[in-house]
C-alpha cells in the first residue's frame, strides 16, 4: 500500500518505536509502533494521536501499511506522537467488540507509558480510517477529558443501515458502535473532523457519512467537513492531487488546533 500523498520536512528523521505489545491478549498480532517528534527536549509535552485502522484484520498486520507508516511519520513531523497499532476489527464479520477492546487497551497503554515519550496523556485525537468509523463511538461513549476531538476519513459513521454489520450484529449493538448515536442529547463536545471520498466504491459508505454530517449540524456541533469530489476510497494515497493534500494539511492543522 502506497504512503500518504503529503509529505513534510524531518519525516525520515521521526524516531520509531516498534512492535510493543499493548495488551494483555493472546493474539500475536496485537502490536503497537510509536512515532516521536525528530527531536524534542525531555520537558516536551507533545499531544498524542491514536490512529484507528480499518476491517483488515489483525492478521494481515495493518500497522505495517504503508499508509499508515507514513501517516505515523507525518503526525509526529508535526510535532505530535502517534501511535499506530494493529486491532481485530475484520471483514465480513466485524468483531466490532474484540476490536473497541483493543483500541480501549491500546489508549490505555499509551496513556500509562506517555512519559516515556515525552507525551501528555490529557491530549489525546482518534484518527478512523474506512471501516474503523464506529471504534470513534469508544471515545464518545466514555466523554472522557483526554480525549480532546475525532478524526474520520471516508468512514463508517453510521452502521444501522450497513447490510454486512446487520448480518452479524443485533439492532441494539449496530446503534452502540455507531457515532451518529452520540450526537443528541447527551453528546460530548469534541470537534469533528469528516473527509469524505465522492466516489467512494464501498456500499453505503457515503451514505452513512451523509447521515452523519446531517445530524451534526442539525445538533450545531462543531464539525468540520471536506469532501474530495473525485476522490475514491483511501483518496489520501491513491489520489495524489490538490485536493487530498489540501484535505490531509488541514487535519493536521485541526490536530494542532485542538490538542494544542
Amino acid at each position: 500500500m502506497p504512503p500518504v500523498v503529503y509529505q513534510l520536512p524531518g519525516m525520515d528523521d521521526v524516531i520509531v518505536h516498534s512492535n510493543l505489545k499493548y495488551s494483555e491478549v493472546d493474539n500475536p498480532f496485537l502490536l503497537m509502533d510509536i512515532y516521536t517528534p525528530p527531536s524534542v527536549s525531555e520537558k516536551a509535552d507533545s499531544p498524542i494521536v491514536v490512529l484507528v485502522h480499518g476491517a483488515a484484520g489483525a492478521q494481515y498486520k495493518p500497522k505495517d501499511w504503508g499508509l499508515f507508516r507514513s501517516w505515523g511519520r507525518l503526525i509526529a513531523a508535526a510535532g505530535m506522537v502517534a501511535a499506530v497499532f494493529t486491532h481485530r476489527l475484520s471483514y465480513p464479520k466485524p468483531l466490532l467488540a474484540e476490536a473497541a477492546l483493543d483500541v480501549s487497551n491500546a489508549i490505555d497503554y499509551i496513556r500509562a507509558r506517555a512519559g516515556s515519550f515525552n507525551a501528555d496523556p490529557g491530549r489525546i485525537a482518534l484518527i478512523a480510517w474506512s471501516g474503523g468509523g464506529p471504534l470513534l463511538s469508544v471515545a464518545m461513549r466514555q466523554q472522557t477529558s483526554f480525549a480532546r476531538c475525532l478524526l474520520a476519513f471516508y468512514a463508517y459513521l453510521d452502521i444501522q443501515r450497513s447490510p454486512t454489520h446487520i448480518e452479524h450484529e443485533t439492532a441494539e449493538f449496530l446503534k452502540m458502535y455507531s457515532p451518529i448515536s452520540y450526537l443528541d442529547g447527551n453528546a460530548s463536545n469534541m470537534p469533528l473532523f469528516v473527509a469524505r471520498a465522492g466516489q467512494d466504491e464501498i456500499p453505503g459508505m457515503n451514505d452513512s457519512i451523509d447521515r452523519f454530517v446531517t445530524a451534526a449540524v442539525a445538533a450545531n456541533l462543531p464539525l468540520t467537513f471536506m469532501n474530495h469530489p473525485a476522490g475514491e476510497h483511501g483518496f489520501d494515497n491513491q489520489n495524489d492531487d490538490d485536493r487530498s493534500r489540501e484535505i490531509i494539511r488541514a487535519a493536521l492543522d485541526f490536530l494542532r488546533t485542538h490538542l494544542g
